[in-house]
């Protein structure tokens, strides 16, 4: 490995701690009495405290010096005087560690006291001071000159997405996301905790991708021979727990995606979805606003969020539209008065690609989300999809050819799925032989037939109504983010070329 100069020198510092005989990396337990932020809410002078951060700063003053002392809420000023850490003739600790040896993001500890400094800064006089990890690579000095502006700055998008780990560190916003996307799920936990639905979990390797119209990862059990699948969806195992008597479930699902990756798309995602016994789509369109809108403000302590400059309001209602009445308003299409044929014609006049794999819901699909799917920005549920595109959704009630079913749109962007569920296994046996018909076209998106489910129904499922929404989605509109990368950890990344 090729090493950087500043690297080469932090080798050999370390190299230098340890013919010291100090061990860079201790395996002792450091007990923390306090953090920054609290210290900084309540401080008191006088008052004895432990810390442990990165050292981020040093103004050394001949024996005594001044540090910032970075910890996971924030950052503190430290005071470390030679005499306080070496009472001993021994002044190496200061004069050869701390001055020389230390550098920028080095962990350590400190045990000290709290004072205010001539000009009121609060700060820790240093009595103890300890090394609890060396580095090698120098974090990004990103600095601000005198009329405010930023030099560099670690904002290269590949590299931040890269090297989370340092972005965190560098990047104190990327850590308020990260915070605010917990909240918005403890939130929506609490949520259905206190009405005694059931969180679970369920396969994530599947013998048939199914629950949703996706391109699945496929993979191999060695053991057992045979093909399995990453799941595309939970939805099938969380209906076939309704059928086993639970009133309500749900589960946080980490899915997989074969699928094309841009703003809004990581092949591995997190959604979650609810299944309620005894509900149809109307009352999900209900607990889905006040779901939300509660998300909201457990972040922004409002039902009001601004996205990409745009005010963002959660408040309930919400407005439906439709998914008829959203084609004909935008393209002037009806969808009724169409076949697949005059669909596909009626896509080319608008400019729309297509192919001989595409039937009637997948090309009123792509009219929709080509023409009418970005105009929606505030919460808006477009309803009544025609039975073509949901072949797990309950047929209608009034409107022959249409299902019960809604996705809710939030700055032109699906956030949510929901259905009255199909629970008539003879219509579910049907509507999946009409996906293997699509399959046999060349729809790799088509669903499998899953006999398993089909028989599950068949030992009934009551009137059920379930969601799906996609939680990294839902981060983004409630933090202002545009990119899906920017919710994640660790995104889907190429690997580095050599």
């Amino acid at each position: 490995m090729i090493r950087s100069e500043q690297e080469t020198i932090r080798l050999g510092s370390l190299q230098q701690i340890k013919d010291l005989g100090i061990n860079p990396f201790p395996a002792e337990e450091f007990i923390i009495s306090h953090r920054s932020n609290e210290l900084s809410e309540n401080f008191e002078v006088d008052k004895e405290v432990t810390m442990a951060g990165r050292l981020m700063s040093r103004r050394i003053m001949g024996k005594a010096s001044f540090a910032e002392l970075k910890d996971s809420e924030g950052s503190f000023q430290l005071y470390i005087n030679r005499d306080e850490i070496c009472p001993e003739e021994d002044k190496t600790l200061y004069n050869t560690v701390f001055k020389k040896l230390l550098d920028r993001g080095d962990f350590i500890g400190i045990k000290g006291k709290t004072f205010l400094t001539k000009v009121g800064e609060p700060s820790v006089k240093v009595s103890e001071l300890t090394i609890l990890a060396k580095t090698i690579r120098p974090l990004p000095a990103v600095k601000t000159d005198e009329d405010g502006n930023v030099h560099d700055a670690f904002v290269d998008p590949e590299l931040r997405y890269r090297m989370r780990y340092v972005d965190l560190v560098v990047n104190d916003h990327v850590k308020e996301t990260f915070i605010a996307r917990s909240k918005i799920i403890k939130a929506i936990r609490d949520n259905f905790d206190s009405k005694g639905w059931l969180e679970v979990d369920t396969p994530v390797l599947q013998n048939i991708p199914g629950g949703a119209a996706a391109r699945p990862f496929i993979t191999h059990h060695n053991a057992l021979d045979i093909p399995l699948y990453l799941r595309i969806a939970n939805e099938l195992y969380l209906k076939r727990l309704i059928v086993g008597g639970f009133e309500g479930v749900y589960e946080f699902s980490r899915n997989f995606r074969n699928e094309g990756m841009d703003r809004t798309h990581n092949p591995e995602f997190t959604v979650l979805e609810l299944y309620v016994a005894y509900k149809d789509y109307n009352w999900m369109m209900g607990a889905m606003e006040n779901l939300i809108s509660d998300a909201c403000k457990a972040v922004h302590g409002t039902t009001k969020a601004t996205l990409a400059g745009s005010e963002i309001d959660f408040t309930p209602p919400y407005a439906r539209v439709t998914m008829r009445d959203a084609i004909l308003e935008h393209t002037g299409v009806d969808i009724d008065e169409h076949d697949e044929k005059g669909l596909r014609a009626e896509c080319k006049k608008l400019g729309i690609d297509t192919d001989s794999s595409m039937g009637r819901g997948k090309l009123i699909d792509e009219l929709f989300g080509e023409k009418c799917e970005h105009t929606y920005i505030q919460p808006t549920f477009i309803t009544d999809y025609p039975v073509d595109m949901s072949p797990l959704t309950k047929a209608h009630r009034d409107k022959p050819g249409y299902t019960e079913r809604f996705e809710l749109m939030i700055n032109g962007t699906e956030v949510a799925n929901a259905y009255s569920e199909l629970n008539d296994p003879i219509d579910q046996r049907d509507r999946f032989e009409s996906q293997l018909a699509l399959a046999e076209r060349g729809d790799d998106e088509a669903m499998f037939i899953d006999q398993d489910f089909i028989r599950a129904l068949e030992y009934g499922m009551p009137p059920t109504s379930g969601v799906g929404i996609g939680i990294d989605r839902l981060v983004m509109m409630l933090t202002d983010q545009t990119s899906i990368q920017e919710v994640l950890f660790f995104p889907q990344m190429r690997p580095e070329s050599k």
